[in-house]
């Protein structure tokens, strides 16, 4: 299995991710898991899929809150030994959250400026003026800076922050097969470019999920960029 390869399972519940994780078989050896799963059993789900099934499991929270809360979730997370989570990349959350993982295997990532996100969606959210691309990779290294053991990034960024000095993982969603709809995404690149641009993962959901043989659509991708 190519680990490269992260499939979100962005569906309604534990039930369908299951059965969605059986239909892809040994073709897919890492999911990632989010916020939309939470009320549906996305945590047992995690912990189905990690300690009976061997795949590994990225937990995608972007968790944001005052330092001693966001370090007590993800402690109370890392006891489920589960490969990645993210937490957004202001560098306190950052901090806390591996003062929490502290002890375990658990992979802190920062987000940075999230895929469906432009300058007009950053200007709507009063994030300060400046060129969006380079917001991004200023974020990125004040969270290594932080601690981080990676980052999530649009493609766009992934080769710049890798040339920062101590950079560490780079995980990107954001990213579409030649053809693919876009969806609510706005950056974005085919997985052979976001690995050749310096991704260590490429993250993608819908299309293999809303595929007709998402088995298929994940063999196709993996073909890609073997």
């Amino acid at each position: 299995m190519d680990d490269r390869l992260i499939v979100a399972l962005d569906v309604p519940n534990a039930v369908a991710g299951l059965d969605l994780a059986g239909r892809l078989g040994d073709a897919v050896g890492f999911y990632k898991i989010g916020l939309g799963m939470l009320t549906g059993g996305g945590l047992a789900l995690a912990r189905e899929l990690k300690d009976e099934h061997g795949k590994r499991i990225f937990l995608d929270m972007k968790l944001f809150d005052i330092g001693a809360t966001v370090e007590a979730a993800v402690r109370g997370l890392a006891q489920f030994d589960l490969d990645f989570l993210t937490v957004h990349g202001d560098p306190h959350v950052v901090a806390a959250a591996k003062q929490g993982a502290a002890g375990s295997g658990l992979k802190i990532l920062g987000v940075t400026i999230l895929t469906s996100l432009d300058r007009a969606d950053l200007d709507a959210g009063l994030i300060r003026a400046g060129d969006l691309h380079e917001i991004t990779v200023e974020r990125a290294a004040r969270a290594f800076e932080a601690g981080a053991d990676g980052i999530i990034c649009s493609p766009r960024e992934a080769a710049a922050i890798r040339a920062l000095p101590g950079s560490g993982l780079i995980v990107t969603p954001g990213v579409r097969p030649a053809g693919a709809d876009l969806g609510d995404q706005k950056r974005v690149e085919t997985p052979a470019a976001a690995l050749q641009a310096g991704a260590d993962h490429i993250v993608v959901g819908r299309p293999i999920w809303q595929a007709p043989d998402p088995r298929a659509a994940a063999e196709a991708i993996l073909s890609q960029i073997a």
